[in-house]
């Protein structure tokens, strides 16, 4: 006998490329930050660097950095460096909502459900996106991986943490996750949430969403309330 998953109470969303449309702003803010640190812009090594940053899409910054540049230091100093870039980007207007996004997030608490809202940006980041798109006030609570103990995705602490912090499901099974990556689908996997649902708006395709764990794949955000409310027929 098939039990059936509770309807999600708690859902939790990815920021850029799921909810918040950059423009490639991760990419140039990581060519300005990987030239601070002395890598030529054009270079084998430039080019080795942003394709990682490509592949790595929705993990913990730092964590990239790291992987990057091997020695602490540098990586504090290159995270540094492409948080203030990015920054400087957000600050020059090049950030909006995916469309739809807002109106699904206000949908989504209309109906009775807590949103969080996750990145894998610095909490300083995070902010200027929330502080840029009028965001400060549209959702319960917003995480980074530092206000989850400091690990980043792929690890499912972001989704715990925002499960710990609101309260706002008595079962992991209540949970669902939304993303436009691989880690985060992987996230939600090890979280334990019943739906992880990937979207196609940012960096990853259907087939690398389906193979990181995505029980869904929707076009954007927007089909997230059509989606959760299956669940309450």
């Amino acid at each position: 006998m098939t039990t059936k998953n509770p309807e999600p109470r708690l859902v939790v969303l990815d920021m850029a490329g799921t909810t918040v449309a950059d423009g490639g702003l991760v990419e140039q803010a990581f060519s300005r930050a990987a030239e601070r640190l002395g890598v030529e812009p054009g270079s084998a090594d430039h080019e080795q660097k942003l394709q990682y940053v490509r592949d790595t899409m929705g993990e913990s910054k730092i964590t990239v950095f790291r992987a990057l540049f091997g020695d602490e230091d540098l990586a504090q100093r290159a995270n540094t460096a492409f948080e203030a870039a990015y920054g400087e980007l957000v600050d020059g207007g090049r950030i909006a909502p995916i469309p739809g996004a807002r109106e699904a997030i206000e949908e989504l608490r209309a109906a009775g459900r807590t949103v969080v809202l996750t990145t894998g940006f610095a909490r300083v980041t995070q902010d200027a996106i929330l502080d840029a798109l009028g965001w400060r006030d549209l959702v319960e609570l917003t995480l980074c991986p530092a206000d989850a103990g400091g690990r980043g995705r792929p690890y499912p602490d972001m989704v715990l943490a925002a499960l710990l912090r609101t309260g706002a499901a008595d079962d992991v099974r209540e949970i669902a996750v939304a993303g436009d990556t691989a880690y985060d689908m992987r996230s939600g996997v090890r979280s334990g949430a019943s739906v992880v649902a990937g979207v196609l708006t940012g960096a990853h395709d259907k087939d690398a969403l389906r193979a990181a764990g995505a029980t869904h794949v929707l076009g954007s955000v927007a089909e997230l309330p059509l989606l959760l409310g299956e669940f309450g027929r």
